[in-house]
């Protein structure tokens, strides 16, 4: 058998025609009407049918969700898909949810479709049950069986952060450093502070969205440093993630030197494995109890500026690991993650980590290969629509003047006209670069992390116009 047709008694009328489309076209269709002769034990024969066939139609209507003859044939073919491969096509012909197992294959949508539709999708699964999976209806562009595919392996919008029942303090740690995360914890609850950890993750959790939404709402979002979580994809990625929304930062140094994601950022010492002092929890009630805390984007008014003189370096990485870190969050489509990784390859390149900008005289020295490097990355990620080069062609910057940066941020996108304001709140500006995203936004250069200082606009100025006027960022390349 070609294929295998599975329904519901009650839809019995349109499968008659579907299986004679197919049959027409040369398929051996197993259709019950045809091929269950009296006297055959049905569940036998159904049963060597599904073993023989190598695809398998299930047509899915309100009455296949209730009928106990559809329901077993799909249980038996859920198996079949599992064990052997076996190609499964929901079809969908009436108004239901489909099944979660024929929700997760490519289904084809047959409600609502005129004769002209009707038989391009039947031309389409003969061409697919043959295996010409280039195969597409005469005269059809294809375009809309490709739109139908993409709803169907993305068949919703992703699922919007909602605010927890209640915010918390989320304590990010490495797996080697979970003794000192889980006694912290302890300490913070016995002070009366919620506290949220990937440890509270409960069986049925979607994990990323769970994470994703406890940092974007944290009170604020506690790191424990060490060389585990520095070389932690992980833990990164949270790091990120909690500078996306703006949540304040609070960094407790275990072991080693201090995270360069957190370099211009206050920390609590804490390498003789002591917990956190009196004076420390108290920072923390003030955090917990400050009116906007837990709003994304809204900066913290008791926030600690940073230590003028760190009695702890921080971490230095290589060029190579930093754009290879680059590389892998453009390449999974994290623009934002890759935006803030950006800057923080700029800043540690030109030894300016702990202050959070740079100025044209602090680029004297970086070495070439790192700006022209990250422009390579982000223009081979997006066919060159974004990079340092992309931006020169929008806008040139040829002096370090405010009308050259203002000039740029209209271009790229970042502001809607000069006289317009740029948006505070970090995660609603990378909005602006929309789905495509728009061409010469990234990278913007913008340190969330200095966005809680009155000079964050100077800074961030300060730092666009000199990577812009740098020879080797890449922008004067062939």
């Amino acid at each position: 058998m070609d294929v295998f047709l599975s329904y519901s008694p009650e839809d019995a009328a349109w499968v008659r025609k579907l299986a004679g489309g197919l049959s027409r076209r040369g398929l051996k269709v197993f259709f019950d009407e045809w091929d269950v002769l009296p006297g055959d034990v049905v569940v036998r024969r159904t049963d060597a049918a599904i073993s023989d066939t190598a695809c398998a139609i299930m047509v899915i209507s309100p009455a296949s969700t209730t009928s106990p003859r559809a329901l077993e044939e799909y249980a038996a073919l859920a198996t079949a898909g599992a064990t052997r491969n076996l190609r499964f096509i929901p079809v969908l012909i009436g108004d239901t949810a489909l099944p979660p197992f024929a929700a997760n294959r490519v289904w084809r949508d047959f409600r609502n479709v005129d004769e002209q539709e009707y038989e391009g999708k039947i031309e389409e699964l003969f061409a697919v049950i043959l295996g010409e999976t280039e195969r597409e209806a005469p005269g059809d562009s294809g375009t809309p069986l490709r739109e139908e595919n993409m709803a169907a392996a993305l068949p919703s919008p992703p699922r919007p952060l909602t605010s927890p029942d209640q915010r918390a303090f989320v304590l990010c740690y490495a797996a080697a450093d979970a003794a000192y995360g889980l006694a912290l914890a302890g300490q913070l609850r016995s002070a009366g502070l919620p506290v949220w950890s990937a440890a509270d993750l409960r069986p049925g959790d979607s994990q990323f969205w769970t994470i994703r939404r406890q940092l974007a709402f944290a009170a604020a979002v506690v790191v424990l440093m060490s060389p585990h979580s520095q070389d932690s994809d992980d833990i990164t990625s949270m790091i990120l993630e909690g500078m996306l929304h703006q949540r304040p930062f609070f960094p407790v140094l275990l072991e080693g030197q201090r995270n360069y994601h957190l370099a211009h950022t206050w920390y609590a010492d804490a390498r003789d494995g002591r917990l956190l002092s009196p004076a420390e929890l108290d920072l923390l009630r003030d955090l917990d109890a400050a009116p906007d805390a837990g709003q994304p984007g809204a900066p913290s008014p008791v926030f600690p500026a940073p230590l003028a003189r760190p009695a702890v370096g921080t971490v230095r990485v290589p060029p190579a690991v930093s754009l290879e870190r680059l590389n892998t969050y453009l390449r999974d489509g994290e623009f934002a993650h890759a935006d803030l990784q950006t800057t923080a390859v700029v800043l540690e390149a030109a030894d300016r980590l702990d202050e959070g900008w740079v100025g044209a005289r602090h680029l004297r020295t970086i070495p070439s290969s790192v700006l022209a490097g990250i422009d390579a990355v982000w223009a081979d990620h997006s066919h060159g629509r974004q990079g340092f080069r992309a931006q020169a062609a929008l806008a040139p910057v040829r002096r370090a003047r405010h009308a050259d940066f203002l000039a740029l941020s209209v271009a790229c996108g970042w502001r809607s006209s000069a006289e317009t304001a740029v948006l505070r709140r970090y995660r609603e500006f990378t909005d602006l670069a929309g789905p495509g995203p728009r061409s010469g936004f990234y990278p913007t250069l913008r340190n969330p992390q200095n966005e809680i200082f009155l000079n964050w606009y100077d800074q961030w100025t300060a730092t666009v116009l000199a990577v812009q006027m740098h020879p080797r960022s890449g922008r004067n390349s062939r």
